[in-house]
């Protein structure tokens, strides 16, 4: 049976920091009790992989596999499974859900008490792992490791889709799309009529652009420092773009100017301190919005007492909230919710290192990578 079987394949494995990915042959573990074995049918390139290559500063996280937004199909199923059998459709979530604790029966937030509990944060790593290179641990990057053609991850941690879902089009939803527009429709809330400003213009901006236009914003603002990005922009609901490069003064003044005072809503895209306390000072003193969703966690954060007090309010989002993936997944099925637009490249798993350095020099939003035939 295979659940009780090695499998070796293929994967793109990350040695250690600030070098490329090097495509090995590795061994994935039969799943466990309570987990589920999924062979990856397509993954996009996230910055968040790109962080943890490049930026983030611990090196006991490497070797590693990384990639955390991809769909596939169930391979084989762990003791204890029954929400999932092979040949199903699905999603791995780098953010699990138990279903049971206060946090995940509260509408209030997506986080779960369990599921960091899976994940060593300052790894950005499982606790536990199932593939290995050679008899040496790898670890599994979120508890996801979607650079590989297969994959074991624990079933709070899996979505079930509709069998009919384009699996290079939908593996989207699990990070960046979700990410985006959960943080302008279930985090800040955006109301109909409002303003916004969206400062950063990669695949979550985008996607906060787009929450944005669907809550009903009347005005949508484009920030960012590459001006090609408004066309891309505009497909998504962008009516105004600005690049702080065109201005001598702070982009808060700029936007100030054109608002009569303020956004009513800013989301922070681009994961840059000094960009969030921009976005935050550009909404409405009285009542703005202001949401981080960009990933830092190598500099403090700063802001005056001032520019809270009078009743900003300044909140974080990670994956969206309760965006609920089946159902963003049916949305695009409706096509209520874009995908295709975000996907500037395709290319497959060995091609990994060509796709990196497109999102390291800008010149993608997502570049989609075929791992496995379905």
């Amino acid at each position: 049976l295979s659940n009780f079987t090695v499998i070796v394949c293929k994967a793109a494995v990350a040695w250690e920091p600030n070098k490329p990915l090097k495509m090995e042959e590795i061994q994935v573990a039969p799943p466990q009790a309570d987990e589920v074995r999924i062979k990856i049918v397509a993954t996009a390139v996230c910055h968040s992989d790109l962080y943890h290559l490049l930026e983030n500063r611990n090196t006991d996280g490497f070797p590693t596999v990384l990639g955390h937004e991809a769909a596939g199909v169930v391979e084989s199923v762990g003791e204890g499974v029954t929400e999932f059998q092979p040949g199903d459709k699905v999603i791995p979530v780098f953010l699990s859900q138990c279903g049971e604790c206060r946090f995940c029966k509260s509408p209030k937030t997506n986080q779960c008490v369990t599921a960091w509990t899976r994940i060593h944060q300052d790894l950005m790593a499982s606790v536990e792992s199932r593939l290995s290179c050679n008899g040496k641990r790898l670890h599994q990057f979120m508890g996801t490791s979607t650079f590989s053609e297969y994959t074991v991850v624990h079933q709070t941690a899996v979505a079930k889709i509709d069998p009919n879902a384009p699996l290079d089009k939908v593996c989207l939803i699990g990070c960046g799309i979700s990410t985006g527009y959960g943080a302008a429709v279930n985090t800040a809330k955006v109301e109909p009529g409002s303003t916004c400003a969206v400062f950063g213009l990669g695949a979550v901006g985008l996607a906060a652009v787009m929450g944005c236009k669907s809550a009903g914003a009347e005005r949508i603002i484009a920030v960012d420092i590459i001006a090609d990005k408004f066309e891309k922009a505009k497909v998504f609901g962008a009516t105004d773009f600005v690049n702080p490069k065109d201005h001598d003064r702070p982009i808060n003044q700029v936007l100030a100017d054109m608002t009569s005072g303020g956004v009513d809503y800013s989301i922070e895209c681009a994961g840059k301190v000094e960009v969030m306390r921009s976005a935050l000072e550009s909404c409405v003193g009285s009542w703005g919005v202001s949401v981080i969703v960009g990933w830092t966690d190598v500099c403090d954060v700063a802001v005056r007492p001032g520019q809270l007090v009078a009743g900003r309010t300044w909140k974080g989002s990670v994956f969206g909230g309760k965006v609920g993936i089946p159902g963003m997944v049916q949305a695009y099925l409706d096509k209520k919710l874009k995908l295709d637009e975000f996907i500037t490249h395709k290319m497959t798993l060995d091609q990994v290192n060509d796709a990196i350095d497109l999102m390291k020099q800008c010149k993608c939003i997502r570049t989609v990578l075929t791992v496995c035939q379905q």
